[in-house]
């Protein structure tokens, strides 16, 4: 009888500071802790499940005036963000390849709090890893804490990962 593998479900999102295709701090920190303190060299127990939220832009339209934008560009910008998300996540699916562990990844488009609690309510993993950049309460006002929410409300156990001191930029909203 084949032993049930753990699934890990990870939310990913691309750098505050260096754009796509470049995975965030946080990102990147709970993908290497999960490999390094949860499945170890037991590769074959676990199944990897990366998640990446896009945000649209409050009106539709990046880097474009909306007044002038058509309907084939709104497509050709949605397609383009597309791209840009599946290079994201084709770092983390190329490092699970290099070391064994299998893995999914796939793209949602929303808002990442929502997105998330959602995708957890229909996959149903064992465990959902968010990165978490260490905000005070102060900043946490201002810009939210997608981390914080998904501990608070998502229907599975759940392990934020703080950034290292020494990977924290000057402006800890970045990441």
């Amino acid at each position: 009888m084949a032993e049930e593998v753990t699934r890990i479900m990870i939310g990913v999102n691309e750098s505050s500071l260096k754009g796509y295709p470049n995975p965030s701090i946080s990102s990147k920190g709970a993908f290497e802790w999960t490999i390094n303190k949860i499945i170890r060299n037991n590769v074959s127990a676990f199944n990897l499940l990366f998640l990446h939220v896009q945000v649209p832009d409050e009106d539709g339209y990046e880097d474009m005036d909306s007044i002038y934008a058509s309907n084939e560009d709104f497509k050709n910008m949605k397609q383009k963000e597309r791209v840009r998300g599946t290079h994201l996540l084709e770092y983390f699916v190329n490092r699970c390849n290099e070391i064994g562990v299998p893995c999914q990844a796939w793209i949602k488009e929303g808002d990442p709090k929502d997105v998330i609690l959602n995708e957890v309510k229909r996959i149903r993993p064992d465990l959902l890893v968010v990165g978490c950049r260490g905000l005070g309460p102060f900043q946490k006002v201002f810009v939210g804490t997608v981390s914080e929410f998904c501990w608070k409300h998502a229907e599975c156990p759940v392990m934020t990962i703080k950034r290292n001191a020494d990977e924290t930029p000057r402006d800890p909203v970045d990441d």
